[in-house]
């Protein structure tokens, strides 16, 4: 049998009996270097408790995200612009008395803020017209509305191009990191073949080959909405989208699958398995919300290459339709008279640069608000 080598010294105190509290004074000599007080241990009051620990409003992810956008002000110059593009395509339109396709007989070739002999004999008999800000050109159209229709067309396809990139770019990417092994090896070699084919060429084939089937239905459905979108727009925008679809979203798919490959270790993840919800909604539920913030920096930063790829195109003369116009289209059109008329270059040039720059940059601003290691 084992001895029992305690003491009584070691023993605990009997319940209820009194412990000897040495006093501050042996407490200060023990601790020598300690200069203790009966002051220091007086408790705190309620009051001073909670003026202790202050009260924070809770910060949502998305307010977190627009005070740190707030900072960046070079990004909100950015979005100040891009929102005077949208007021200018959309609202502006409305202050001008010509449309985008009227050709004013008398008034072709105008500099700027002048008025045809015509219009000032209309003008001098009470008729109201807005002088041509920019001009016009040798057809007798206003610059300033062209201008605003141009940029209306450069957004109104970066955008839809954007969403349509999202869309297969976040699917894809999610699927792929989601499933891993070969199945993320597998979707991730057709990204790497698909990057290796050149875009602007494909577009120009596209278009080329979708050109007949696309005027052949727009023929025979001309009172369609369908139809008179193909008229307005024109195959090459229409091949736009379609390249989009099939080359442009490989950076999403990319940034989406390094995101989901991370999170789907994530203790929610596990926890919605052991409940018994299925990869569909795992994926849709769980990772891709989670994912919202490169989401939307990636798809800020494909609107500017999709302006300038319609752009170039209609430089081209492979863009939209005539009479409907565009940056590019103007730009391209204004060659023929640019020593003369400079400014009718410059003008859709510099907006064109303008618009693109203002997307990249808030593009950036908007991942760096976005990311939250980047926190301060």
């Amino acid at each position: 049998m084992g001895t029992d080598n305690k003491t009584a010294s070691d023993a605990p105190p009997p319940r209820g009996s009194k412990i000897k509290i040495p006093d501050i004074a042996s407490l200060g000599a023990a601790a020598g270097h300690l200069q203790l007080n009966p002051d220091d241990f007086i408790l705190s009051t309620a009051e001073e408790k909670q003026a202790f620990v202050p009260d924070h409003e809770s910060v949502s992810y998305w307010k977190d995200a627009w005070r740190r956008l707030k900072k960046n002000y070079v990004a909100m110059v950015s979005l100040g612009l891009i929102v005077f593009f949208m007021l200018f395509a959309y609202l502006g339109p409305f202050f001008v008395s010509y449309s985008y396709d009227e050709q004013v007989r008398g008034s072709e070739n105008l500099f700027p803020m002048k008025y045809s002999e015509q219009e000032l004999a209309r003008k001098a008999a009470g008729e109201k017209f807005s002088p041509h800000v920019f001009g016009t050109d040798n057809l007798g159209r206003d610059i300033l509305v062209r201008l605003m229709y141009g940029c209306r067309v450069s957004m109104v396809i970066g955008l839809a191009a954007a969403a349509l990139t999202l869309v297969i770019g976040a699917v894809y990417g999610a699927v792929s990191g989601f499933f891993g092994g070969r199945i993320d090896t597998f979707m991730m070699r057709i990204v790497d073949i698909i990057y290796s084919v050149p875009d602007v060429l494909v577009v120009l084939l596209l278009a080329v080959t979708i050109k007949p089937l696309l005027s052949a239905y727009a023929d025979a459905h001309q009172a369609g909405i369908i139809g008179r979108l193909i008229i307005a727009l024109g195959p090459s925008i229409i091949a736009i989208f379609i390249a989009f679809a099939l080359l442009y979203w490989t950076t999403l798919a990319r940034i989406i699958r390094g995101q989901v490959l991370q999170l789907k270790q994530q203790e929610y993840v596990t926890a919605a398995r052991a409940l018994g919800a299925s990869n569909r909604r795992i994926i849709f539920k769980h990772i891709l919300p989670n994912c919202v913030g490169p989401l939307v920096a990636a798809t800020c930063l494909e609107i500017p290459i999709a302006i300038f790829l319609e752009s170039f195109l209609s430089f081209l003369g492979v863009g939209v339709n005539a009479p409907m116009t565009s940056l590019g289209s103007m730009a391209s059109d204004a060659l023929k008279g640019m020593y003369t008329y400079t400014y009718r270059l410059i003008i859709p040039a510099a907006l064109l640069s303008l618009m693109i720059l203002s997307f990249s940059i808030f593009g950036d601003g908007l991942r760096d608000a976005l990311d939250p290691r980047l926190k301060k």
